[in-house]
């Protein structure tokens, strides 16, 4: 039996029905109707070094129907040829051309208003190759910019560093705003926290390149060739994933596999277009 169907006039949609208890705004038969997809990869794909149920099925399910689709990840830890190489230690086999992190976004809008410019890093190697091909150098004197993404040698040393250029006239920017990133026994501090500590120290507000700012998502749409109507954004974050979609007016369908839980959605003032337990359940049986 098909659920009841709310007109909603406010926003011209049909409520359909309920899952579990909550309203949605897009039925899975249209999710799966759509012809590209945009994936948040942490927490929807896998958690750490952990494949998450379904997703097998999931990316065969996109090369079987010939759909288009890009990995979107707020992550600027790897290059697109190690986020490869991750799923393929993983037992999945997609090509390279898939990935597009917020490290690349990050390099392609720092040329866009300094070409070959100089930063200083607090980061991993993704974020600092992207960089360097795009022309930048590594800078810890004078830089235009310090740049900070995700990082396992985030010290009090560096900190120190960042926050003095920044004082001296260097730009902050961050690769994305996530505060906590999925592990598969917890969270770990994201971008957002990290670079927190130097907005604080100097009065300075970092500009965050990656999801939720439209820039990151109209590059994915670039990447995919795909209009925003035949499109859905996958993802397991509201503050990132979510709001993103809405704010580019593409389909959202949050997963529940990653940071996201049905007790913390109502706090949000914005709600995704459908609820899913994990990616699994997009093919269908």
């Amino acid at each position: 039996m098909n659920p009841p169907s709310v007109y909603n006039s406010r926003f011209g949609l049909h409520l359909v029905g309920e899952n579990k208890g909550e309203q949605i705004v897009i039925s899975l038969e249209k999710v799966r109707q759509k012809q590209a997809f945009i994936c948040d990869m942490d927490g929807v794909i896998y958690h750490g070094n952990k494949l998450l149920p379904g997703v097998k099925e999931f990316i065969d399910w996109l090369y079987l129907e010939k759909k288009k689709f890009v990995f979107l990840t707020n992550s600027s830890e790897r290059s697109p040829k190690e986020l490869q190489q991750k799923l393929f230690r993983l037992g999945l086999t997609v090509e390279e051309e898939h990935f597009y992190t917020s490290a690349l976004a990050t390099a392609v809008f720092l040329h866009s208003q300094l070409p070959g410019g100089s930063a200083y890093v607090i980061g991993e190697a993704g974020l600092i190759n992207a960089l360097y091909q795009i022309g930048y150098s590594m800078n810890e004197i004078n830089p235009d910019y310090v740049v900070v993404g995700e990082s396992r040698t985030y010290t009090y040393e560096n900190l120190t560093k960042a926050v003095n250029l920044v004082r001296k006239g260097a730009k902050l920017i961050g690769t994305n705003p996530d505060l906590t990133g999925p592990i598969e026994n917890g969270i770990v501090p994201g971008t957002g926290s990290l670079i927190a500590p130097i907005e604080m120290s100097t009065g300075s507000k970092a500009y965050f390149v990656g999801k939720p700012n439209p820039l990151i998502m109209r590059s994915a749409l670039k990447k995919l060739q795909s209009t925003r109507e035949e499109t859905a954004i996958i993802g397991d974050r509201m503050d990132t994933d979510i709001i993103s979609g809405i704010e580019s007016e593409i389909d959202t369908v949050l997963v529940l596999s990653g940071v996201s839980s049905r007790d913390n959605i109502g706090q949000f003032a914005y709600q995704p277009g459908l609820i899913l337990d994990g990616v699994g359940e997009i093919p269908g049986p």
